[in-house]
């Protein structure tokens, strides 16, 4: 009798304890979180991420070899395929420098640009000049990060220019001299606008005033000459001159 009952307390204290161990499993199991559930990438997207992952490197490495062979002295190569590499860096990322071998600017370049209108009674309406350059060089000073815009494009669009048109009369040097004309003349309606006092504009003249720097008073050097200042012919402006401006 004694061993039953001693049986039967050890069967009931094995009994509690298997409850206890169940209700704390039953609860730890409650406070753990459940593993988040992995999305996976569908086919079609997994389809385009691989091609921008191989597109878009080798596209740059393209842009970067063209770029390259265009500033680094005559090769075989880049005389081959001259005229891709032309039509692929001008106007947009045309270089003011070779490699090894940078020029830097001895002269101070301003352009400015009027506009005519037509008024109500049909008569031409010529605006006041308009400094581009001055407008570059506000936006400029006391920046700290000016954009790459504000420093060369308008410089560069005249350069551009310049090396494409004769000083005397303005006419064509090369085949690339009427590209020329219209990047200049879009960067001067952009900054301008499409119309000036409400009414559009009809045609766009640049000036161009040219000053040598001046050599430091310890140089000996003789004073630069005076300013040279050109005027452009008025370049009718079009529809398709306002295309995509804002």
């Amino acid at each position: 009798m004694a061993e039953s009952a001693e049986d039967a307390e050890h069967a009931q204290h094995a009994e509690h304890a298997e409850h206890a161990q169940q209700a704390e499993q039953a609860e730890n199991a409650e406070g753990t979180p459940e593993p988040p559930v992995r999305r996976g990438w569908s086919v079609p997207a997994r389809v385009v991420l691989g091609a921008a992952a191989v597109l878009l490197p080798a596209a740059t490495g393209l842009f970067l070899g063209a770029v390259f062979l265009h500033v680094a002295p005559a090769n075989p190569l880049s005389r081959e395929y001259r005229e891709q590499l032309d039509g692929l860096i001008y106007p947009e990322f045309e270089q003011n420098w070779k490699l090894f071998a940078p020029n830097p600017l001895q002269q101070n370049v301003a352009v400015d640009a009027r506009v005519r209108t037509v008024s109500a009674d049909g008569d031409p309406v010529v605006h006041d000049w308009v400094g581009l350059t001055a407008q570059d060089i506000a936006a400029i000073r006391g920046n700290p990060a000016p954009s790459h815009a504000d420093q060369n494009l308008l410089r560069r669009a005249w350069d551009f220019y310049d090396g494409s048109h004769s000083a005397q009369d303005e006419s064509r040097t090369t085949e690339r001299g009427r590209l020329a004309e219209e990047y200049l003349k879009r960067i001067a309606v952009q900054r301008i606008g499409r119309s000036v006092a409400g009414r559009p504009v009809v045609a766009v003249e640049l000036r161009v005033t040219t000053a040598t720097v001046a050599p430091p008073r310890w140089s000996g050097e003789a004073a630069p000459p005076e300013p040279t200042v050109r005027e452009l012919p008025w370049w009718p402006v079009r529809d398709e001159d306002l295309r995509g401006l804002r």
